[in-house]
């Protein structure tokens, strides 16, 4: 049964699943949809646009899904949307999209400490963890299984791999490949996240592979582009090494140093 505290604030438009749990004095605005089983912590606002699914714990202050801080946004419909079983702690601030993109999304299985900032039009994948005051500025994309460290900026447009893990404190100014530990300033390759991937359940054949990989593209005085050509001779482009080649070569603002 959903429970809505009499101090709360929810807007006759909100549409609210089973189970869901409204602590005092939170706002929900209308064009809100809250999946099952998730619950609103106190003083949070969930304004309109917002899309939240199932289990997820939106925790005290949060601010989701308010109007991009974007001189350029026109009050377009656009929403802000978060996948199952996410945690957003306090303070947390989610700008909703604009005509870019249309949505700013944050994946499943997610936690946003405290202070984090996520701005308009940003990609999140699943199962990412944000330390403490990450802030992103508008249009950057993370993909699946990373960890970022605390008070961390991200610059706009920065794209981050897949099973990366990057160091607290330091500015992330150019796309961070898939696989690796990034660190120092600026900011720069540290290594393979090799931890992270036999966690996860990756091979000792295949992390062997992306260390060889990567000793050539940081590692062997080569640019980017011989490193790449290099790479190409040396591998089969098949499976993770396939996916680090065609990050970097999608990269528009240039890989990390």
């Amino acid at each position: 049964m959903t429970e809505i505290h009499q101090t709360a604030v929810v807007a006759r438009g909100a549409e609210l699943g089973s189970n869901v749990v409204v602590f005092p004095f939170a706002v929900i605005e209308d064009d809100v949809i809250i999946g099952d089983s998730t619950t609103i912590g106190s003083n949070a606002l969930i304004a309109a646009g917002t899309r939240i699914g199932k289990h997820c714990k939106i925790h005290h202050g949060a601010v989701l899904g308010t109007v991009p801080q974007d001189l350029k946004f026109g009050n377009e419909k656009t929403t802000l949307e978060i996948g199952d079983n996410t945690t957003i702690r306090e303070y947390c601030t989610l700008n909703r999209g604009t005509k870019n993109h249309l949505q700013t999304v944050v994946g499943g299985d997610c936690l946003l400490m405290a202070y984090v900032h996520v701005a308009h039009d940003c990609l999140i994948g699943n199962s990412v963890v944000l330390a403490n005051a990450v802030n992103m500025a508008g249009h950057v994309t993370i993909a699946d299984h990373v960890g970022i460290g605390g008070m961390t900026p991200i610059h706009q447009f920065v794209h981050i791999g897949q099973h990366c893990f990057i160091g607290g404190g330091y500015r992330v100014s150019k796309d961070v490949p898939p696989f690796i530990l990034a660190a120092g300033e600026p900011l720069g390759y540290a290594g393979i996240n090799s931890v992270g991937l036999r966690r996860r359940g990756f091979s000792n054949e295949v992390i062997d592979h992306l260390h060889k990989l990567y000793k050539i593209l940081y590692r062997s005085n080569l640019n980017v582009s011989q490193a790449l050509a290099q790479i190409k001779m040396e591998f089969q482009l098949t499976g993770e090494i396939k996916q680090v080649v065609d990050f970097i070569e999608a990269s528009e603002r240039g890989i990390i140093k």
